[in-house]
């Protein structure tokens, strides 16, 4: 009998820790400030993700326009997420984010292939993802807040 209780203790304390490393595994990475941006955050969320650099003129205008959708959607299951095209991490992610303006969630991890996000070819490019992480839109060139609010209710009413 103690056996049998010792052996569901070890297959329970074994599912535990099996369950805490899975959840592990579904993190985004972390952000421009080196904190870990959990996926359960961004689950059931639309998601408008863009593809920005320092060098790119029209990345740094529309810049401000994500900023301000951000604040203006923050109730409404909505996340606007940045990713540096070069791939910078750690602290020059930190200063390149910063001398932008950038005021919303930077993920260090590229999140392409997790939401099948095709390679952006030219700058700046936004891509719109659905609540249950499907790709539903790629928008090249620089957007404004409006423009993005529009095609979110668009897309929103064509579920």
């Amino acid at each position: 009998m103690a056996m049998r209780f010792q052996a569901i203790i070890r297959a329970v304390a074994g599912v535990g820790i099996g369950l805490i490393l899975a959840g592990c595994a579904e993190d985004m990475g972390v952000d421009q400030h080196g904190r870990k941006v959990a996926a359960e955050r961004l689950d059931g969320q639309w998601l408008v993700i863009n593809y920005w650099a320092q060098w790119c003129a029209p990345c740094r205008t529309e810049i401000p326009e994500l900023n301000a959708l951000e604040v203006q959607l923050k109730d409404q299951a909505v996340q606007v997420l940045g990713v540096n095209f070069d791939a910078l991490q750690g602290e020059k992610l930190s200063l390149a984010a910063q001398d932008m303006g950038i005021t919303f969630t930077v993920l260090a991890q590229d999140p392409a292939e997790r939401y099948q996000l095709p390679r952006a070819e030219a700058l700046p490019v936004t891509y719109i993802v659905d609540g249950q992480g499907r790709l539903r839109e790629r928008l090249l060139g620089e957007q404004s807040a409006a423009g993005l609010t529009a095609r979110l209710v668009a897309l929103k009413a064509e579920q």
